[in-house]
C-alpha cells in the first residue's frame, strides 16, 4: 500500500542541448551533458556548424570580422573556435570526440545543426520528446515558432548579468568596466538575442589581469552549475521567474571594432593570452 503522506518522485524533464564548439565553452559543456545524461533529463544534442552558408561560410566571416576588427581580434577567434573545429571534426572522424562520445554511449542523438528553425531540427525535437531546449553557448537565434514547438519553451545560459553585456563577446565588454562586472545569467529564451526573464543570476570574481577567454571559461563553469539548480526547480513545479515580466534588455554589446580593441589593449586588458592557447589545446572538443 502506498504511503499517501510520500512524495511522488519527479519525473526529469526531457531536454535538447544546443552548443557550438569552442574552447570558452567545450568543458562546461561536456560537464553539464553528463551531468543531464546521468539525472535522465538528456534527449538529444544539437551541434552549431559554424561555417555554414546562412553566414557566408569560413571565408565570409573571416573577412566580416576583418572588416569590423581588425587583426587583434584574429587571435582570439583562431584559438578559441578555429583551432576547436578542427581538432574536434578530427576527434569525430576518428571515433575520439568526447561529446559525441558521451553520446554514443548514452544512446542520444547528437545532431550537426546548419539551421535550428529548419524542418529537420524540428522533426529531430519531435522524434526525440524534448520538452525544454536548453542553449548553452550556441550560435544561432531560435525562432518563436521554435521554441513554441516544444512545451516548456528554452532557457539559455549567458555569460553576463544580463541586461548588461548582450551579444557574443560579453567577457570583453565586462572588463572594460572598472572594476570588472563579471557574472552569468540563465534565462527563459524569446526571439530576441539575450533577453527574456532571468531565471537565476551570479556574480562572479575572477582573478585580476583574467583574459576574456579565461573569464569565459569561468564563467560558463558557473553558468552550468546554475542551470542544474534551474532544470531541478522546474522539475519540481517551481519557476524561478513566474509572474516576472521580461526585462528590458540593454544595449547590444556587438563584435569589438578595431578601435575598442586598441583602447582595451592600451588599458592592459587582453582578449587572449598563452595559457588560453594551452587550453584550447587541451578542450575536450569532438
Amino acid at each position: 500500500m502506498a504511503d499517501p503522506g510520500r512524495t511522488a518522485p519527479r519525473r526529469p524533464l526531457r531536454i535538447a542541448l544546443l552548443t557550438l564548439e569552442s574552447a570558452l565553452s567545450a568543458a562546461p559543456v561536456l560537464g553539464f551533458a553528463r551531468a543531464q545524461a546521468e539525472a535522465g533529463r538528456l534527449a538529444l544534442i544539437g551541434r552549431s556548424l559554424p561555417y555554414r552558408p546562412a553566414t557566408g561560410g569560413m571565408a565570409g566571416q573571416l573577412a566580416a570580422h576583418w572588416r569590423r576588427s581588425g587583426p587583434r581580434f584574429l587571435p582570439f577567434l583562431m584559438t578559441q573556435y578555429g583551432l576547436p573545429q578542427l581538432l574536434g571534426d578530427l576527434r569525430r572522424a576518428t571515433g575520439g570526440g568526447a561529446l559525441s562520445g558521451l553520446a554514443r554511449r548514452q544512446g542520444v542523438p547528437m545532431l550537426a545543426v546548419a539551421n535550428v528553425n529548419g524542418a529537420d531540427f524540428a522533426a529531430a525535437l519531435a522524434a526525440a520528446g524534448v520538452e525544454l531546449i536548453v542553449s548553452f553557448h550556441f550560435d544561432q537565434i531560435l525562432s518563436g515558432d521554435t521554441l513554441a514547438r516544444v512545451p516548456r519553451g528554452g532557457i539559455n545560459i549567458h555569460p553576463s548579468l544580463l541586461p548588461r553585456h548582450r551579444g557574443p563577446v560579453p567577457t570583453f565588454w565586462a572588463m572594460q568596466e572598472s572594476p570588472p562586472a563579471f557574472g552569468v545569467t540563465v534565462h527563459r529564451m524569446v526571439p530576441r538575442i539575450d533577453a527574456g526573464a532571468v531565471l537565476a543570476q551570479r556574480a562572479v570574481a575572477l582573478p585580476p589581469g583574467s583574459s576574456a577567454a579565461s573569464a569565459a571559461r569561468a564563467l560558463h563553469a558557473e553558468g552550468a552549475l546554475l542551470a542544474g539548480q534551474v532544470l531541478r526547480a522546474l522539475e519540481e513545479g517551481h519557476d524561478p521567474a513566474a509572474g516576472a515580466a521580461d526585462p528590458a534588455p540593454g544595449p547590444y554589446c556587438p563584435f569589438p571594432s578595431a578601435g575598442a580593441l586598441r583602447r582595451a589593449a592600451r588599458q592592459g586588458a587582453r582578449l587572449v593570452g598563452w595559457s588560453d592557447l594551452r587550453a584550447a589545446l587541451c578542450a575536450p572538443v569532438g
